[in-house]
């Protein structure tokens, strides 16, 4: 517990009330610490790692939908995140999401019945480090905008 203490004393505002597993997150301004007994874990990343991310991408922008911050290239909604902002809705290719539901079933979780017929996977962001998140933000975007578009951003022929 020193390591939260020390956490406490040089990040300011301290959280004893949200717990993951044996995990204390600790939230000074917007970023997000994980730390326990064993010592520093890592960032979670969260909406404000999702905006920083989404900010420079052609074409992407930001609605509020009933309470839900979604992001949208044109009426093609990439992503949306959940109310309590601690999972992600993003577009997924349909063909390969049975195999990350069965390959990371902490990190994926299946869309609700309604949306299985859509190209979309619900992801937990305490799972995700930032790495993962902008690669997960990136094949999103590239789903929903045009081939010219996606090759001047990326500067490949994916």
């Amino acid at each position: 517990m020193r390591r939260i203490a020390e956490a406490e004393h040089h990040l300011g505002a301290f959280d004893r009330t949200h717990h993951l597993g044996h995990q204390t997150k600790v939230q000074p301004g917007s970023l997000t610490f994980l730390v326990s007994d064993s010592g520093y874990r890592g960032t979670v990343v969260d909406i404000t790692d999702i905006r920083a991310i989404t900010a420079d991408l052609p074409r992407s922008y930001e609605v509020l939908v009933r309470d839900q911050i979604k992001f949208r290239v044109g009426q093609l909604v990439y992503l949306a995140v959940a109310p309590d902002e601690q999972t992600i809705g993003i577009a997924f290719p349909r063909e390969e999401r049975e195999a990350a539901l069965a390959a990371e079933p902490d990190k994926f979780f299946p869309p609700r019945p309604s949306d299985e017929r859509f190209r979309w996977i619900q992801v937990r962001l305490a799972a995700l480090d930032h790495d993962e998140l902008r690669e997960l933000i990136l094949d999103a975007w590239s789903m929903c905008v045009p081939k010219k578009v996606r090759r001047e951003y990326l500067g490949t022929d994916q």
